[in-house]
């Protein structure tokens, strides 16, 4: 047998390697212990918990023995070591795990949640989930108080603070915190894409992005704003929908300090103060800040029109845009005028609409100085100075 491949792993002094399972088990048995032992009784002196338990850690750490001849990692018992030899010897003798695995292609899903009805391939991410309704958040952080439902989000937020980043692609050097994060990495580098959709023949290298892709086919938009009844796929895109009702906008621009709802806004405006426009169209050579902007930019090339409305035949080569004519059809008009009961479509409409109770006039003509509330009339007034009128002229002449 060839020597089995390194760990893919950027080490720093003694970083904390992939555990063994059941090493990790043994060891929160043991620690739960511990912590029984030593449980305040009434009228007693309280103990440093967290001393406790690092004291329990080196002292179980102390006692391993086992060592691992490929990596030099230390281990407490000989299973646990026979357990990590299979890391490096690609050994996979466990049919349970299979099956559970091939439920993955079956799309069979046998563990149910009474709350809400989602279903989960095991047992244990159905544990997991139940902390989404019992809103219980047991692990917090020594440094921050931050509390999570998930151990491993704790021990994932913990290396914030730490700034320890000990997985490395070895393509372009970028690092990682977690194992995951690193293999997600490098399907950039791979062009992997292991998630189909079950709808059409568009793949993702995320689960995440064929979940929220699929939502477009089947419809499901489970969360809704109780203001205007705009529903939702994702309970984040609601959640960035209701500062059109409370007007937050807490990301502001430190160079000029306009203030925006979106993160993603705030980084495409900033491009306006440096000038960078890092993609440009090879068919025209006018170039875009943002690789979206460019993308929506070539179907005036191409033609293409992949956003067709579900009431009518038309297409349109913006989802924006097909999501304003749907309006036309439903009749929604989400955006209420804070002066009047008059409702709009858009939330440009509405901006512009107000400025006739406010009285604002931004749109001022260079010609003569008269001001409009709308740019459109102003496009209209300039008309006058354009075009000549010649019968005037003559009277003048007179």
């Amino acid at each position: 047998m060839s020597d089995p491949e390194p760990c893919r792993m950027k080490h720093t002094e003694d970083p904390e390697e992939q555990r063994d399972p059941m090493e990790v088990k043994e060891e929160s048995e043991e620690l739960s212990e511990v912590e029984e032992d030593h449980h305040v009784k009434p009228g007693g002196k309280p103990l440093n918990c967290s001393k406790t338990k690092n004291t329990f850690l080196k002292k179980r750490r102390a006692k391993k023995s086992f060592t691992c001849t490929q990596c030099g990692k230390s281990l407490t018992s000989k299973p646990s070591l026979e357990r990590h030899m299979m890391i490096h010897t690609g050994e996979k003798p466990f049919s349970s795990n299979l099956n559970v695995h091939m439920r993955v292609h079956t799309g069979e899903k046998p563990f149910s949640c009474d709350q809400c009805g989602k279903t989960f391939l095991c047992a244990s991410n159905l544990k997991s989930h139940l902390t989404v309704h019992t809103k219980e958040k047991p692990h917090s952080c020594s440094v921050c108080g931050k509390s999570f439902s998930l151990l491993q989000y704790l021990h994932r937020h913990e290396k914030t603070h730490t700034g320890v980043r000990e997985y490395m692609c070895f393509e372009c050097e970028k690092t990682f915190t977690k194992a995951d994060g690193l293999k997600l990495h490098q399907r950039i580098h791979t062009g992997e894409k292991p998630y189909k959709c079950s709808h059409c023949d568009k793949r993702f290298s995320r689960s995440a992005h064929l979940k929220r892709h699929e939502m477009n086919h089947t419809g499901e938009k489970p969360h809704t704003c109780d203001q205007c009844g705009k529903s939702f796929a994702f309970k984040s895109d609601l959640k960035l929908h209701m500062r059109v009702h409370t007007r937050e906008k807490p990301h502001s621009c430190s160079v000029c300090g306009k203030s925006f709802s979106v993160l993603q806004y705030l980084h495409k405006h900033e491009k306006t103060h440096t000038g960078v426009r890092e993609y440009m169209c090879l068919e025209c050579e006018k170039t875009f800040t943002t690789a979206d902007n460019l993308k929506q930019h070539q179907r005036i090339h191409t033609g293409e029109k992949p956003y067709k409305c579900s009431h009518c035949d038309k297409r349109f080569s913006q989802s924006a845009h097909l999501k304003t004519h749907e309006m036309i059809h439903n009749g929604e008009k989400p955006y209420k005028c804070s002066h009047c009961d008059k409702r709009f479509s858009q939330s440009s409409s509405l901006k512009t609409h107000e400025r006739i109770h406010s009285r604002e006039k931004l749109n001022t003509c260079d010609q003569c100085g008269k001001s409009f509330s709308i740019k459109a009339n102003l496009n209209l007034h300039m008309k006058i100075h354009a075009v000549e009128k010649p019968h005037h002229l003559s009277l003048r002449s007179r």
